[in-house]
């Protein structure tokens, strides 16, 4: 989770901007109906869904998906067919950084206490904790399924490992991704937010939570600042993710040069353990105030161990430096965080609104920066947890979202309602309900 941030200006560092194509190939139907369903489930029905606007395009087409994936040529005999209406469709967003475990989305309202440090607000967890009447798979999966009809089609989730938890948050998301797994794409990270080295008990649960094979990646926070570790836990930690190949993703939210060196830390680790391609960074708030020149040293390092990064735009002097990284080929992907809990009233699982909030934090206005800031949730996310983008194309998953709008800048600024919600070729969500 992430401490308020102190307030300073700050430039959106930008992104690729998504695809402006149409075009959906010239692959054959029959090809796509030969793959094998996602997830290794019985074939779907094709549908078609009819007249679409990709991307916001002027001419509206028509697509044929199989078993969950676009397909092109003509449309299977009873394939089903859903009006688009004219629609504009944009790729389903994903969510590189959530806590659905902690949330208190669908309950009474919690009146929150001052907190100032990491462990003041880990102390209000614990008591929000026991306090909920609600367990953490029903909380979470409110959460998650208010996510989907917000057009999300995949999250990474951390959940609290610790002794005052057990593994109650891992196991409660993990039911909740089970009831959602024809809606979304979820990776679950054991997260020891307090902390792995200080907090007794905390490594055997980590330990466990992989051996058990329950989790995707296993978490770290602050080795330096927080866990006054930083060997012990970084060797722990990455220990584990190589002996159970599980991935890593550490938040780090110093902005000296304390996290300058959890970096380097963490960059040897990953090449000493051949971990290239598994490792994330979250959050990640030195790299804003580095300077120029030993920001592109340390984005040419991390790219080149492909270590990925992710933020949720808490503020305008933390937010990545976005367009540097990518032109190093870092992955960097945008989420939402904590959602209505012991750390903030604020938050909504929407990343419609995260892509909105990237926008206003970076002080933008062209529209090609405006796009930039969706892309980063569609495929920026996409990229840090291992998935296909979605472009329309023949090959491409069906997740998607039709809605009424001019274009994708627009879209980012109005935030129109998700009129439909498209995960794997099938309408899971329609008008804010899930289906």
């Amino acid at each position: 989770m992430t401490p308020p941030p102190l307030s300073r200006r700050g430039v959106l560092a930008g992104a690729a901007l998504l695809g402006a194509t149409t075009t959906l190939g010239t692959a054959g139907a029959a090809q796509a109906a030969a793959a094998p369903a996602a997830g290794g489930k019985a074939p779907r029905k094709p549908v078609v869904f009819r007249n679409i606007r990709p991307f916001a395009a002027a001419e509206a087409v028509d697509l044929t998906v199989i078993d969950g994936i676009v397909a092109a040529g003509p449309a299977p005999k009873g394939a089903k067919v859903i009006d688009g209406g004219g629609r504009i469709a944009l790729p389903a967003l994903v969510d590189a950084h959530i806590h659905p475990d902690k949330t208190s989305w669908g309950g009474s309202w919690v009146s929150r206490k001052p907190a100032r440090t990491i462990a003041d607000f880990t102390e209000q967890d614990v008591e929000l904790f026991k306090a909920q009447k609600r367990p953490v798979a029903e909380r979470a999966y409110g959460l998650m399924a208010h996510a989907v009809t917000r057009g999300t089609r995949a999250m990474r989730a951390h959940a609290d490992v610790a002794p005052a938890f057990g593994l109650a948050g891992v196991e409660g998301i993990a039911e909740a991704r089970e009831r959602l797994a024809d809606a979304l794409d979820v990776q679950i990270v054991a997260f020891p937010q307090h902390g792995v080295v200080r907090t007794p008990g905390t490594a055997k649960l980590l330990e466990d939570a992989a051996r058990a094979g329950l989790i995707d990646m296993v978490g770290g926070i602050d080795p330096i600042s927080f866990d006054n570790a930083l060997d012990e836990q970084l060797d722990l930690v990455f220990d584990l993710a190589d002996k159970y190949d599980v991935g890593v993703d550490i938040h780090l939210h110093d902005r000296d040069e304390r996290g300058t060196r959890v970096l380097r830390g963490i960059i040897d680790r990953t090449k000493a353990l051949s971990l290239r391609g598994k490792v994330t960074v979250s959050h990640v708030f030195c790299l804003p105030y580095m300077s120029k020149g030993d920001l592109e040293t340390m984005a040419a390092d991390l790219a080149a161990q492909d270590i990925a990064l992710t933020t949720v735009a808490p503020g305008e002097n933390t937010v990545l430096p976005i367009a540097t990284l990518q032109k190093h080929g870092v992955r960097v992907g945008l989420g939402s965080d904590g959602v209505r809990d012991s750390w903030s009233p604020f938050g909504n699982a929407d990343m419609f609104h995260r892509a909105h909030i990237l926008g206003q934090i970076t002080d933008v206005r062209l529209d090609e920066e405006l796009t930039a800031c969706y892309t980063v949730g569609a495929n920026g996310s996409a990229d840090v947890m291992g998935l296909p983008h979605v472009d329309f194309k023949p090959g491409s998953p069906a997740d998607f979202v039709l809605l009424k709008g001019e274009c994708v800048p627009q879209i980012v600024v109005d935030l129109p309602q998700r009129d439909m919600v498209v995960h794997g070729g099938q309408v899971v969500a329609r008008a804010g309900e899930l289906v």
